[in-house]
């Protein structure tokens, strides 16, 4: 057993798991100065969207969502860090608690709602940090969201509460991920229809061309819990729109199969759960997406990633880049570099 797997166990386990998460944010914070100056590269890069990353790993929308520890993080040895999800207008999110540990599962349940700083914040934080003395070297990705006041049946207005966001964050952003698949903003989930979709996803692209001089790679973000039939008329409308790229999946709602006790899983009530129980949707997702789209559109792959097999298995299926989040909570600040090191030491994985 690692340290931190005997810390979590008999400390962090008996601490309210967004008061851990905010203590180890600023920890985070407060140790970038050595961390930034003792980052270790991986030797797994690999080219997609025009860019270049040291390594397949990066970290998933939710941890950084303001913006505030990009550096630090990609310290840890993440290869990309993509913050958010950002809304239009700053919001607190759900009324707390509103996260939840299931270590018998492995997994976290959130309710969080979005809570963030707002696209005005966030802007102003990343031209601070773009304007910097030091470089900085990690890939960003930008996940924009919905926010919670607008009302999801005005199309019009949602729409322009994405576009608001695209406009003063794509200047900043590496790659842009359009979220609609949060469990937590009522009728988020509803504009993965692809009716709803399509026109989100065409304003979007517009506002991010007229605001930016560079080609700002642009994805949208899936939920597991899309039939498979969903799941692949948002692979053919990704395709027609020429998207750059899919992220699949976000948190499910589904409760199947846990391990955890009645008790506990009731104790974490609703909200999005992500974390080892994903693995198996997440990875049929990827390959019918895959089988879908071909070998030419970017899939970052996220949900049940905790080893370097499962990595491997994704990258086997067809990802293109991996994404972690649960993990980091299970398993620790070495995580990610540990993880990165063992995949480059596997064989090549060959798309099957």
């Amino acid at each position: 057993m690692t340290f931190y797997r005997w810390f979590f166990d008999t400390v962090l386990i008996r601490t309210d798991a967004e008061t851990a998460h905010h203590t180890a944010f600023a920890a985070l914070r407060l140790a970038r100065p050595v961390l930034t100056t003792r980052r270790r590269g991986v030797s797994m890069p690999t080219a997609a969207m025009g860019l270049t990353f040291p390594g397949p790993l990066g970290l998933a929308a939710g941890f950084d969502k303001n913006a505030e520890a990009i550096d630090a993080l990609a310290a840890l040895g993440f290869s990309f860090i993509e913050v958010g999800t950002v809304t239009g207008e700053p919001q607190p999110g759900n009324p707390r608690p509103r996260l939840f540990r299931l270590p018998a599962d492995r997994a976290v349940v959130n309710r969080m709602g979005f809570n963030n700083d707002g696209a005005e914040v966030v802007a102003r934080r990343l031209a601070e940090r773009q304007a910097g003395s030091k470089p900085h070297r990690v890939v960003l990705g930008v996940n924009i969201g919905k926010t919670k006041v607008v009302p999801e049946d005005d199309h019009s207005a949602v729409i322009a509460d994405y576009e608001k966001s695209t406009r003063l964050l794509a200047p900043y952003a590496d790659y842009l991920v359009v979220n609609v698949s949060s469990p937590n903003t009522p009728g988020l989930r509803d504009l993965q229809a692809t009716d709803k979709l399509r026109p989100l996803l065409e304003a979007v692209r517009r506002q991010a061309d007229e605001v930016t001089e560079k080609h700002v790679p642009l994805l949208v973000k899936i939920a597991p819990d899309l039939s498979d039939e969903d799941v692949l008329a948002v692979a053919d409308l990704a395709a027609d729109l020429g998207l750059d790229g899919i992220v699949a999946t976000n948190s499910t709602v589904s409760r199947a199969g846990l391990s955890s006790s009645a008790a506990d899983v009731e104790k974490a009530g609703a909200g999005g759960l992500s974390g080892a129980p994903l693995k198996d949707r997440s990875c049929e997702v990827l390959r019918l997406l895959r089988g879908r789209v071909g070998d030419a559109m970017v899939i970052i792959s996220v949900g049940g990633i905790f080893s370097a097999a499962d990595a491997h298995e994704r990258l086997e299926a067809g990802a293109t880049l991996l994404q972690g989040y649960t993990a980091l909570v299970y398993e620790g600040a070495l995580w990610p570099s540990r993880l990165q090191r063992q995949l480059a030491r596997l064989p090549r994985p060959v798309p099957t």
